[in-house]
């Protein structure tokens, strides 16, 4: 499934609340905006499967690299790595 342009417009202006939670060695990310709602929770460096914004079947993996969660996104043979770290309070994403 492809994301239209209308939906990638969308998203862009969406400015979502995040939150990042622990339980023992289980991480979770809820991600809450005006468009759309998220929730993924992991293990540091396990294998786990999701479904992406544009609705793919991948398999990701994150890892803590120094102040950055790095997730690595597999999907189809093609791979996207996301590099999540907080700057003055404010989460910065990289894709």
């Amino acid at each position: 499934m492809r994301v239209g342009r209308a939906s990638r417009k969308l998203g862009c202006l969406a400015k979502p609340t995040v939150t990042i939670s622990t339980d023992g060695d289980l991480i979770t990310i809820k991600t809450k905006s005006i468009f759309k709602n998220k929730e993924i929770s992991f293990k540091l460096g396990e294998e786990f499967e999701e479904i992406t914004p544009g609705g793919r079947k991948s398999k990701s993996t994150i890892i803590l690299d120094n102040d950055s969660l790095v997730q690595v996104r597999d999907w189809d043979g093609k791979e996207a790595t996301i590099r999540r770290r907080l700057v003055d309070g404010k989460m910065v994403v990289r894709v």
